[in-house]
């Protein structure tokens, strides 16, 4: 229906990964990209900053504004979009890309540990959503999307890493409720998880580097991203989808490309996903 030429999107957590790949997918349409992140200088272990990706955004055809974020920060938040909105005359889109994960059992999960991972996953999505309704509301095509999966209750997701889990169940939960609360003001919002695991930095430093060989690549998820951002807002919202499955409803039938090994026999489903 629409490309994204002039429209802005603003992306936490945009330093690297699936919302940098985002980013520059986005770019290329000719998009305004607000690369909102903690990461300014670089991470030990981690590539990239707000800064670079903002280089790779202007190189890819787009314009870009980095800005430092904690999604934590109320005041940071509220300042940042703004920001955005003054930069570039409103926003269109927020991704809410931003993420904590620690894959541990309660028994053995630190409060403050929960409260952080509660704070950056859940929390983030709801304040997020409430400081940028109003600039939302004057969009045309006016789009959220939380990277957050589908609600499965099985019990084999829920003992193993339960603290983790109700962090993104609550995103999910927000998408289902924000989509019927903003759906008056013509705003989708929806969820966007990935089939299978995603070879990112941050996953090889979760997880360990032996499940990247199984993974895709980030481009998978910044494709599904983009169709989301440029459907019909008033005709797609309160979905929690699997970027293979956009992908799919799209015409698109060949997903080796996506491998980050070539040569891979057998993908590694990521979580939530039977």
């Amino acid at each position: 229906m629409n490309n994204l030429k002039g429209k802005t999107i603003f992306i936490t957590g945009a330093s690297r990964g699936i919302g940098r790949e985002i980013a520059l997918k986005c770019a290329k349409d000719g998009a305004n990209i607000v690369i909102a992140a903690k990461s300014t200088e670089p991470h030990p272990k981690l590539p990239g900053t707000i800064h670079t990706v903002a280089q790779e955004v202007i190189a890819a055809g787009g314009q870009a504004l980095a800005i430092k974020l904690d999604v934590r920060d109320q005041q940071n938040f509220a300042d940042a979009l703004k920001q955005a909105a003054d930069t570039f005359g409103g926003i269109d889109a927020v991704i809410n890309n931003a993420g904590a994960i620690r894959l541990t059992c309660a028994e053995e999960t630190e409060i403050k540990r929960f409260d952080l991972i509660y704070q950056i996953n859940t929390r983030a999505v709801l304040l997020g959503s409430q400081l940028a309704l109003p600039y939302l509301k004057d969009s045309k095509n006016a789009h959220i999307i939380n990277l957050s999966p589908p609600l499965n209750l099985d019990p084999k997701w829920l003992k193993p890493y339960i603290p983790y889990t109700i962090t993104k169940y609550g995103m999910s939960l927000l998408t289902l409720g924000l989509a019927e609360e903003f759906r008056e003001y013509n705003i989708a919002v929806n969820s966007l998880w990935p089939k299978t695991t995603i070879a990112t930095a941050a996953v090889e430093f979760e997880v360990g580097e032996e499940i990247l060989a199984n993974s895709r690549t980030p481009a998978i998820m910044a494709d599904a991203a983009y169709e989301m951002l440029t459907s019909n807002s008033s005709d797609f919202t309160g979905q929690l989808l699997l970027d293979e499955t956009i992908l799919r409803d799209k015409g698109v039938t060949d997903f080796t490309d996506y491998q980050h090994d070539p040569h891979c026999t057998e993908l590694h489903k990521d979580l939530y996903v039977d």
